[in-house]
């Protein structure tokens, strides 16, 4: 792969104004949709034969959520493309004033394995909406995946509009090394720091889509039974390979043992006795996070599962009680289906454990009492999240998604 070469294609064909009309982005949108129409089938195989993804799940976290923003976007693209008219001032009376919006140029997105599908094609949407060609680099981790996506992208896409380049760390670094206008980047915020630092040896403006520990309180007025479905859900949801999954939970004291309860039926309801033979549970995306995962076993007393296979990259729904001081997995983003829960006797408690962590991508809080509800959320900063759910505020086009301070920078 020659990144320059292949940037110097792409520049050259965005110079040409061919992805400046509005006409052209809307038949490009058109035409990503009915990729994504003809080879559903073949994305879903891929994936499930990377980390097992069932195909419902696939439909509902990825295939669906592009063919919504796709839609939502072709319904709003004339109407974002106009000038906006903005007031004038009496130093240019008499005039007219407005804004234009154009398009960067040549957009490098850097894809993560988690949803490899979604977040490798959700920012080539607005990428195209905008007018600009786009270089996409999936992850190695996902290689069924990554494979597919350079072939199905390739059977659809000119190279110099919209091209899928494969590779490991030594390839990310050659792309990175290029003058691309813009970078779209969604992974780990170790990684996150280098992409900035190689974007500022060029003035390349960011995104960066990161992580964090994405807490989640369950207060003692709380609908447990609903509470402990939607955490549920929200944390297992992927194997809890979810960069919005609640990383961690804060029960107060008097409820814990009742909401246990609850979770522990939630999650036999959604996967059975034996989560390892359900067809709606998947894996672990490789062995390095497997262990990773593993050792993370010894930093709590097991309540709920804690059963592991490495030859499958299983890990069951977990849950950790009576963290221990110090304990790593306090300290780092899970990213995988172990939940430790923590207590607290009052909210002040709650938030301040919060506080003392980075500010994260997400935060739920389940309660029925409005002065909580207005405590957090005037006291805690983080990127998004919910009242009384979670994941939910990712279904709403009109919320950004996005992160703050460490857990990330802008938002789409």
């Amino acid at each position: 792969m020659d990144g320059m070469k292949l940037l110097d294609r792409q520049r050259t064909y965005f110079r040409s104004g061919a992805t400046k009309s509005v006409d052209f982005r809307i038949h490009q949108l058109e035409t990503l949709k009915k990729m994504l129409t003809q080879h559903e089938q073949e994305f879903n195989q891929a994936v499930y034969n990377d980390f097992k993804k069932p195909e419902l799940e696939m439909y509902a976290t990825e295939i669906g959520i592009l063919y919504n923003e796709i839609s939502y976007v072709l319904k709003k693209l004339k109407k974002w493309t106009k000038p906006q008219k903005v007031s004038g001032s009496w130093v240019n009376f008499p005039s007219k004033n407005y804004t234009v919006a154009e398009p960067y140029g040549s957009v490098l997105i850097i894809a993560p394995w988690n949803y490899p599908v979604q977040l490798a094609l959700l920012p080539v949407v607005g990428a195209i909406a905008a007018g600009n060609t786009v270089v996409i680099k999936p992850s190695e981790l996902t290689p069924n995946t990554s494979r597919a996506l350079k072939e199905i992208v390739g059977k659809w896409f000119k190279e110099e509009f919209v091209a899928v380049v494969e590779g490991g760390v030594e390839t990310n670094k050659e792309l990175l090394a290029q003058d691309f206008d813009y970078i779209f980047f969604t992974g780990s915020t170790r990684v996150g720091k280098l992409v900035m630092e190689a974007a500022a040896k060029n003035l390349t403006p960011v995104t960066l889509e990161l992580g964090g520990k994405s807490p989640c309180i369950v207060d003692e007025s709380a609908d447990l039974e609903t509470a402990a479905r939607r955490i549920a859900w929200g944390k297992f949801v992927n194997a809890g390979q979810t960069c919005v999954a609640p990383d961690y939970l804060l029960v107060q004291s008097s409820i814990e043992k009742k909401f246990l309860e609850n979770f522990e039926n939630a999650v036999t309801e959604f996967y059975g006795n034996d989560p390892k033979k359900s067809p709606d549970y998947p894996r672990i995306v490789n062995e390095d996070h497997f262990n990773r995962l593993v050792g993370y076993l010894d930093d709590g007393k097991v309540f709920l599962g804690g059963d592991t296979d490495s030859n499958g990259s299983y890990i069951s729904p977990t849950v950790l009680t009576d963290i221990r001081q110090g304990a790593e997995i306090m300290e780092e983003e899970i990213f995988g289906p172990i939940l430790p829960v923590l207590t607290f006797d009052e909210l002040p408690e709650a938030i301040d454990m919060i506080k003392s962590k980075p500010k994260p991508l997400a935060l739920y809080l389940f309660t029925k009492k409005t002065e909580a509800e207005n405590a957090v959320l005037e006291k805690c900063s983080f990127g998004g999240g919910a009242i009384n759910d979670t994941l939910a505020h990712l279904g709403n086009h009109n919320l950004p998604f996005g992160g703050v301070g460490s857990s990330g920078m802008g938002a789409y």
